[in-house]
């Protein structure tokens, strides 16, 4: 073979690489490559040829579709191993591949806004700020301790029991999301932290109560089952959002898209799929799609503003106070629920209504032992710690002095908080009741405020 025709192979092959590799990142379509020899004579001349995408790349495309990661939303560059080839094109065969429990995705930069208070020195400077102390958080920690003493062996809670003064009926989906919320309100994952096994356990007997429409509460009776669906989408949207593990990716983008397909035409949720809305279901829904968001999950942006209605439909306007539903006179506890769902749906703190709304809470339905309700205390107390200021120093002054002390100290159940004298505690039961209150005393971490701190002074 003559030496120019070795050359020409040689440099035809250098830039057949350097032209897919330029075009690594995207699909590669069609590269025309074209030769002559101009520098002498000769009878022989390269022909015009085509490369073509083979069809087993397309088909390995589309296979790695939902496990690509948006560059931009990855966390800061700082924090990835510099060892990591991120631009790698051939994925690593990793044993972690082969688990569907460790399998991830990374975590997304919008879920640290949401969620990155819940450990470290980021949770013990947001205690700090916002009024947490060593008894609030001993009170959590055991509360936690008594919660995994009841965790069943298939993984699941139940609001019978086996612990005193339990529910009136079962629901072990919501027992079940109510104490995983709990755990994860304090860091643990099914993937790290102290509670790390009974996550993982009780992750994997949620799922596998999902259809393929991504409802979760099919075994839950009655009026129940939305509620259960919307809590169980915010502990897999959570656990999404605070992992980035694949494995459950797909589960709470199901548990999202059923919540979509299921909003009413009035723009929020109730007892059934599309046909009506209340304010106490759908603060729930409303949750869970922010997780889902938070998470980096698809949520159709056009139910926001359907949402935004709704509660302004039950919103009483300047004067503050929040209904059931439409035409139904206001209540402390839907008031604390629409005033925090709107804070999540993006009003501004200086927006009319909010501090009329908030300063009626603590001036006229302060924390009292003698009309207790976990339910509006939990909802209350989100809502003034997002606002901040003095009115959120005048509410958590009470509570936590307030909900430690009503923790059970002694006994079978020491850890838990009894739901005798509770407005919803004889109907819920036990477990409920200690799960709100842990909530309660986890806010100052569970989720980053929504407002600068600057603006709460």
């Amino acid at each position: 073979m003559p030496s120019w025709l070795v050359s020409m192979v040689v440099h035809l092959t250098l830039l057949l690489v350097l032209a897919l590799v330029g075009r690594s990142t995207s699909k590669v379509g069609q590269i025309e490559l074209q030769f002559r020899q101009s520098s002498e004579s000769s009878s022989m001349e390269l022909a015009e040829f085509t490369i073509a995408a083979a069809a087993p790349l397309e088909t390995f495309e589309r296979s790695m579709e939902e496990e690509r990661i948006d560059t931009t939303q990855l966390v800061s560059i700082d924090v990835i191993d510099a060892e990591a080839e991120i631009f790698s094109l051939v994925p690593k065969l990793d044993a972690s591949l082969f688990d569907p429990v460790v399998a991830s995705t990374g975590q997304l930069d919008k879920s640290n806004k949401m969620f990155q208070g819940r450990s470290g020195t980021m949770k013990e400077r947001l205690l700090r700020i916002y009024g947490g102390d060593e008894t609030t958080e001993d009170a959590v920690a055991a509360g936690l301790v008594w919660l995994k003493r009841q965790q069943l062996r298939n993984g699941s809670w139940s609001l019978h029991g086996p612990y005193a003064n339990g529910a009136r009926g079962e629901n072990q989906i919501s027992a079940t999301a109510m104490a995983m919320l709990a755990f994860m309100g304090a860091g643990s994952t099914h993937r790290g932290g102290q509670y790390q096994r009974e996550l993982l356990r009780a992750a994997r007997w949620l799922v596998a109560n999902q259809d393929d429409q991504g409802f979760l509460a099919g075994s839950t009776m009655g009026h129940e089952r939305m509620y259960s669906q919307a809590q169980a989408t915010i502990v897999l949207c959570e656990l999404y959002a605070m992992t980035g593990d694949s494995w459950i990716r797909s589960y709470a983008q199901s548990a999202c898209d059923f919540a979509v397909a299921s909003q009413s035409p009035q723009g929020g949720w109730r007892y059934q799929p599309r046909r009506d809305s209340d304010t106490s279901v759908t603060g729930w829904f409303v949750m869970g799609l922010k997780s889902g968001d938070a998470g980096g999950l698809e949520v159709d942006p056009s139910i926001w503003p359907k949402i935004e209605r709704y509660f302004d439909s039950v919103s009483q306007g300047y004067s503050g106070g929040y209904s059931y539903m439409p035409n139904v006179a206001a209540s402390p506890s839907m008031t604390a629920e629409g005033v925090l769902c709107h804070q999540y749906l993006g009003r501004h703190r200086n927006m009319p209504g909010m501090a009329q709304s908030l300063g009626s809470l603590v001036e006229n339905h302060p924390i009292n032992t003698k009309e207790a309700d976990v339910y509006y205390w939990y909802y209350a107390t989100q809502a003034l710690h997002h606002y901040g200021g003095p009115l959120w120093k005048q509410w958590n002054e009470k509570m936590k002095a307030t909900l430690p002390a009503r923790q059970e100290k002694q006994g079978r159940e020491r850890g838990s908080w009894s739901p005798t004298g509770d407005a919803w505690g004889g109907y819920a039961g036990r477990l409920y009741t200690t799960c709100l209150s842990i909530y309660c005393l986890e806010v100052y971490y569970r989720h980053l405020p929504l407002y600068e701190p600057v603006e709460t002074e």
